[in-house]
């Protein structure tokens, strides 16, 4: 197969077009000197631009590919991301995003920080980098394969030019550049994704979406799987929360009110965005792909082989739509993996600078040390996510135990900071064992991780755990961090131990637990502080994989 010239020329313009876009956002930072200011964009993002960075964020390349993955391979009823992280962002600008948005946070490890010590927050930080890091390389590695299958060229050569670009321009213009290059690649997505549906579905080989969709594309859930249909459903609402993608963005916004909005609104962006993905795994059902040039002129095998499944969106594009069309259309593909790339790279990163650089290690940093260490740790973060992107085979696999580890971990954590005044830093510990030990002793089916503790509904044939044991270890932690903060307050606080005993001097007159926050005076409104200061991003399009369920 040639080197398909209309679909690189496609990706070469877009590239140029984000990377323009990027470095000259990152003129609003010029002459910068506090690095809050770089890592939250001045805490001046409108509600309209803040509408289209978040849901570029969550409406990444993992989410439209996946989506038309899943409509494709297991059907409708198992496409749970569209719907479950739109109510993710409904219910973290109900409940979340007005309250850490007017206290004046940077990072969502601040709160942890001032709670439970910077000590603590540096552990949080953890399953965070992770999350971030192995999301990055995981999209990575989705566009190389699919720019390397469509466009016929080097894999390698894709994953560290779509790298390198997304750095440059983070490098330079910190999260500005990232909001406003979101803002061109959901347009791209938008408008790439809806030109290609009319040609798509009227193409000669492809039967009327309708006909069988019960069957065909919708399909059905099998009531053994209702338990592990509706963990992976909290996985994504609840477990959509805790990243510092979301929070970056909420604490971006110019107000706090604005915080809220942008959050809801993108709910809506995120079941508007995955409209469109639908109707391509629809079609993609419903073709006669032996037909196509697919089967006829590029010989390739028919069915489509379940590792090339995940390419099924940039397939339907380049077999049944005009050329200029599939032009447009896989430069959309590529523009939504970046929109992800460069939020996961800059929230790390900003994490690094802030949790842990500056509040453990040089407490009396310079606003110039600060900002390099920000600008070097975006180098190394999307270094090691390109290299990982390059030599890892499972990277989405390491990233999805991740994501079970931010729901099961770090969720209840943050629940606690936000609404728990009376939790502690004993609470905190015990709660963080418990909740890894839970997650991991629940095995891993695609890591072949076999569980040490089965749970009703068990499977042995499959290997696969049908009880929601994600959402119980979430709540298993949970209570865990509860009772022992109320069990060590009334301890210490009726005088049963000794306060020698208060390793972590959570009883003492002054804790360790602090963390700067920023308020302005000047605001006169409770939940409308425009402090100035930082917080990312996959969604990312983050998505679940449907390796859990056992193939039929």
């Amino acid at each position: 197969m040639a080197v398909n010239v209309p679909g690189l020329v496609a990706v070469i313009v877009f590239y140029v077009l984000i990377l323009a876009l990027g470095l000259w956002a990152a003129r609003k930072n010029k002459g910068e000197t506090k690095s809050e200011n770089i890592m939250l964009a001045g805490r001046n993002i409108n509600l309209f631009v803040g509408m289209f960075t978040m849901t570029a964020t969550w409406v990444g390349g993992g989410f439209i590919n996946g989506t038309a993955e899943y409509v494709y391979t297991l059907g409708l009823v198992w496409c749970q991301a569209p719907l479950g992280y739109a109510v993710s962002l409904v219910l973290g600008g109900v409940f979340f995003a007005q309250r850490m948005r007017s206290q004046g946070h940077v990072t969502m490890l601040d709160p942890y920080s001032r709670k439970f010590g910077n000590k603590m927050g540096g552990i949080l930080y953890i399953p965070s980098l992770l999350g971030e890091v192995f999301w990055s390389g995981a999209i990575l590695s989705a566009l190389g394969s699919t720019l390397a299958v469509i466009l016929d060229i080097d894999q390698t050569l894709s994953i560290i030019i779509s790298a390198c670009i997304a750095v440059l321009y983070t490098l330079f213009g910190g999260l500005y550049s990232v909001a406003y290059t979101d803002v061109l690649q959901l347009t791209c997505m938008f408008v790439g994704l809806w030109l290609s549906i009319p040609f798509a579905m009227t193409n000669e080989h492809v039967t009327s979406i309708t006909t069988n969709s019960s069957t065909v594309w919708i399909k059905e859930l099998e009531p053994k799987y209702v338990g592990y249909y509706m963990d992976s459903f909290m996985l994504l609402i609840l477990g959509g929360i805790p990243w510092q993608a979301y929070f970056q963005r909420v604490l971006s916004a110019n107000s706090a009110f604005n915080a809220k909005m942008l959050s809801i609104t993108a709910g809506l962006g995120c079941v508007i965005m995955s409209v469109p993905s639908v109707l391509i795994g629809a079609v993609a059902a419903n073709t006669d792909w032996n037909a196509t040039t697919y089967a006829t002129v590029d010989k390739k095998p028919v069915p489509i082989p379940s590792d090339q499944a995940s390419n099924i969106l940039p397939l339907v594009m380049q077999y049944l739509t005009p050329t200029w069309v599939s032009f447009i259309g896989l430069g959309a593909v590529a523009a939504a993996v970046m929109s992800s790339t460069d939020s996961s790279i800059l929230s790390a990163s900003s994490m690094f600078a802030r949790n842990i650089y500056k509040m453990i290690f040089r407490p009396k940093a310079s606003e110039r040390e600060i900002m390099w260490a920000m600008r070097i740790s975006i180098f190394f973060i999307g270094a090691l996510a390109t290299f990982i992107a390059i030599v890892v085979e499972s990277v989405y696999v390491l990233w999805f135990l991740c994501s079970d580890l931010l729901y099961v971990i770090s969720f209840p954590q943050l629940l606690c900071v936000v609404y728990l005044r009376d939790t502690n830093t004993y609470g905190s510990v015990v709660g963080f064992v418990v909740g890894v030990v839970l997650r991991l002793t629940g095995g891993e089916y695609t890591l072949h991780i076999t569980p040490v503790i089965k749970y009703p509904w068990y499977s042995e044939s499959e290997g696969l755990q049908l009880f929601p044991y994600k959402t119980f270890a979430m709540l298993v932690t949970f209570t865990s961090i509860v009772a022992v903060s109320s069990l060590t307050t009334y301890v210490f606080g009726r005088g049963l131990l000794s306060s020698k005993f208060d390793i972590f001097k959570c009883f003492e007159g002054k804790s360790e637990c602090s963390v700067e926050l920023h308020v302005s005076s000047s605001s006169t409104k409770s939940n409308d502080n425009p402090a100035y200061a930082h917080s990312q991003n996959q969604l990312h399009g983050r998505y679940q994989s449907k390796r859990e369920i056992p193939e039929k």
